[in-house]
């Protein structure tokens, strides 16, 4: 009756603890988009403004600011305000010294003050790793000590004990193991050594850049040598120049830059659709895609679909006349079909393919191709793929 006390009141603590996780990812990542509204508490004035029709919410806008990479094609957002805010609000972007958030001097702090109680998301995945391949230490181990027992165990009628993965538990020196430092930060600091300078920098992806700055108007991008702030037309000659091959000679024309298949506007024709239907676009190498959607944000829950983003050109001369090499433009095999779906059947997400068709460049004059408003020419359209299992398909 004890121990049955014991693991009832140990799982109502996990309970807790993850219910009180929950509640302050809620509170922390309450807002989808940078952009948030604040209400007026005074009824009078309230009801004063409705009777006219006007709202009495006004709009909050961080007006964040990031500078601009040609080389790596990313907008680099270096305050750690605008950073947190444009994580926490919609999780744009990724650090450069981290898997997502970034959370490279909240590491370094925590190694020097040992047991500090805020982890990150990536010691939580050292921690995780740390203890799988213990187990498998175990098991191997167990595995070794049973064939050798197997011998001489028939007469004794032993039976030898080999951990699973769903009954094994890390031991205490592996749990309280500490995390192995990096080898650019010293194992003995103190807590005197000198204050910790913040080398990271959050990079925004082009297209994520883009939809900050024209559709939330939330960001100002910056030029690298000026340092001024870069106009809209700027920006969108600028970041479609950045996909250009690289000219020896001379610098290409706008005939070059400005077509309908650069990888920019395709890729934020992917981003634009699905970012104003709700969802949380992120990068999908991981899972031999291009994309994945959230519907929250990860720190909520897995992504449920993973997409590969498919050009599919209106006129196919374009394709013949094109100086950019974009992926999936091809036919793909069914074995290259099959194994993506497989490795994402793999792991719980739905695979998608998404086909984003260009349009014509006959049909495309220079001063709309000089324009946002351009984008409205593209279209999008999906279809779902789904591994046919006939044990569990049948009903």
């Amino acid at each position: 009756m004890t121990s049955v006390h014991q693991s009832q009141s140990r799982g109502d603590s996990s309970q807790k603890k993850s219910s009180r996780k929950r509640n302050e990812n809620n509170l922390i990542y309450a807002n989808p988009l940078p952009i948030t509204f604040s209400r007026i508490e005074n009824r009078f004035i309230v009801t004063a403004l409705g009777i006219f029709g006007i709202s009495p919410a006004r709009v909050l806008n961080p007006r964040c600011k990031g500078t601009f990479d040609p080389i790596t094609r990313s907008v680099w957002i270096t305050d750690p305000n605008d950073r947190m805010i444009l994580w926490r609000r919609g999780f744009f972007g990724k650090g450069n010294l981290s898997r997502s958030e970034p959370s490279w001097l909240l590491r370094q702090s925590n190694i020097r003050l040992a047991g500090a109680r805020q982890t990150t998301s990536e010691e939580v995945t050292a921690k995780r790793r740390a203890e799988r391949k213990q187990f498998k230490l175990d098991r191997a181990r167990a595995l070794a000590a049973a064939a050798a027992e197997a011998e001489a165990a028939f007469a004794k009628e032993t039976r030898a004990s080999i951990p699973s993965a769903a009954t094994w538990k890390p031991s205490p020196s592996t749990q309280n193991a500490p995390l192995p430092p990096p080898d650019h930060f010293q194992e003995a600091a103190d807590l005197d050594a000198e204050p910790l300078e913040d080398m990271e920098h959050m990079q925004l992806t082009l297209a994520e850049a883009f939809f900050l700055t024209w559709a939330l108007d939330s960001l100002n991008i910056y030029h690298p040598n000026t340092l001024e702030p870069m106009a809209l037309r700027e920006i969108w000659v600028a970041f479609q120049t950045a996909h250009l091959p690289p000219h020896p000679q001379a610098s290409p024309s706008q005939a070059h830059v400005l077509r309908p298949d650069n990888p920019f506007l395709v890729n934020y024709v992917f981003l634009h659709h699905y970012r104003s239907l709700g969802w949380v676009v992120k990068n999908g190498v991981k899972f031999c895609v291009d994309y994945i959607l959230y519907k929250r944000g990860p720190v909520f829950h897995h992504a449920e679909f993973a997409v590969v983003l498919i050009p599919v050109y209106e006129d196919p001369a374009d394709a013949e006349s094109s100086p950019f090499t974009l992926s999936n433009v091809e036919p793909f095999t069914w074995q290259w079909l099959s194994t993506i779906n497989r490795v994402n059947s793999q792991v719980q997400k739905t695979l998608v393919l998404s086909y984003v068709t260009i349009p014509a460049l006959s049909q495309a004059s220079s001063p709309e191709l000089a324009s946002p408003a351009y984008l409205e020419r593209y279209s999008i359209r999906e279809i779902v793929v789904r591994r046919f299992v006939p044990a569990r398909m049948r009903d």
